[in-house]
């Protein structure tokens, strides 16, 4: 039974569904009188804040279409059947195919590989069909099509935000009337995201003594990121000319590579080394490869993800529920905080976005002062 709630709320086995009537001069564009969403909370608060929010976007969507009935009746005019304009019919899978020509040069495999997975999601949920034909109705289809995956409420929105990408490109390029239909579909928060959780420094000085006592190739890549706080794919992708230890402070020179890029621009950085990544780097150093870790990496891709899978495994029995290979770069912040590092310069070692204009500013921290905090851990 639906709720009379001026919010538009009922609930059904404790979960809160937003309920609302499609008004009754609109029903013709409709294939339902109903628009009924699972809000995926047990939280009133939480459900309401949700419906509220989307009881505004319907408003501004039926009076958007109010308009258009206005302009087809009152003025006489009417907008021009797509069907009619482009000659050459554009398929979901035309429009990945634009996509990746135009955005595609320079980026790795990964970028690709992104992009037709979610629109090979879309094909699965919608068919390959003509972008022009797609509504903000079928955009909500595909949203609860990607639930019923299991997927995140985060995970839904990162795919949104690529394939609202992919139509934006073709809209403009092919010069398609149509508004973006993936653009402002609402997505309900879950409590499915998780807190990637540090490694205790017992344990990361178990492993490295563990490392050093292999001293195999999988083991140097762990040690080189339990004191650098590298993120897995910038470790695995790097060349042994990156690696300076000829310096009086060694260092990784760590920079954009064909076959691996860097996730932002302060990722550009050089990094000190000590510890257990000194040990690793002058390990990696001795085999006097050209990669440092060619079991991942050779001059078209970096497999960091069969990485992730390899020392994730191995590093199961050895470090807390929760944690991965990832935590590694958790870890080294917060060891960072507990020598009382200041924060600018905890973003400088690790590569993370620093808020600020002025810090876009001059050349940031020398080698000097990184070592110097980071020795001090």
């Amino acid at each position: 039974m639906y709720t009379k709630s001026p919010h538009y709320l009922y609930q059904r086995n404790g979960t809160f569904y937003f309920s609302r009537q499609v008004p009754s001069d609109l029903q013709t564009r409709f294939n339902k009188k109903r628009v009924v969403i699972s809000l995926r909370t047990l939280s009133e608060p939480k459900a309401l804040k949700s419906a509220i929010k989307l009881a505004d976007r319907l408003e501004t969507y039926w009076s958007t279409l109010r308009l258009e009935l206005f302009h087809t009746k009152e003025l006489k005019l009417s907008f021009l059947d797509n069907e009619k304009i482009i000659s050459e019919k554009l398929k979901l899978s035309d429009a990945l195919n634009i996509y990746l020509k135009l955005k595609g040069k320079g980026k790795d495999v990964l970028f690709a590989r992104t992009a037709s997975r979610n629109i090979s999601y879309a094909i699965e949920c919608l068919g390959d069909i003509d972008i022009n034909l797609i509504k903000p109705i079928d955009s909500g289809k595909y949203r609860d099509f990607l639930f019923n995956k299991g997927l995140s409420a985060s995970s839904v929105r990162r795919i949104f935000s690529s394939i609202s990408a992919v139509f934006n490109i073709s809209i403009n390029e092919v010069g398609i009337n149509m508004l973006n239909p993936f653009s402002g579909t609402y997505i309900p928060d879950d409590n499915k995201t998780k807190t990637r959780l540090p490694i205790p420094i017992e344990n990361i000085r178990t492993i490295q003594a563990e490392c050093k006592s292999l001293d195999d190739d999988n083991r140097w890549l762990i040690a080189l990121i339990s004191d650098t706080g590298m993120r897995l794919s910038e470790a695995v992708g790097l060349l042994t000319s990156d690696i300076i230890l000829d310096n009086h402070i060694p260092h990784i020179n760590l920079v954009n590579h064909p076959w691996r890029r860097l996730k932002t621009k302060g990722s550009n950085r050089t990094i000190p080394l000590i510890g257990a990544s000194l040990w690793a780097a002058k390990r990696v150093k001795s085999v006097n490869n050209q990669y440092a870790f060619p079991r991942y990496t050779n001059q078209t891709k970096c497999n960091a993800n069969s990485a992730s899978n390899g020392l994730n495994k191995w590093l199961k029995p050895r470090i807390p529920n929760d944690c991965v290979i990832h935590s590694f770069r958790h870890s080294l912040r917060d060891r960072l905080r507990v020598v009382q590092c200041p924060s600018d310069i905890v973003d400088a070692i690790g590569g993370w976005s620093t808020n600020g204009v002025g810090q876009s500013y001059g050349s940031g921290y020398n080698l000097e002062v990184k070592y110097e905090w980071l020795n001090k851990i």
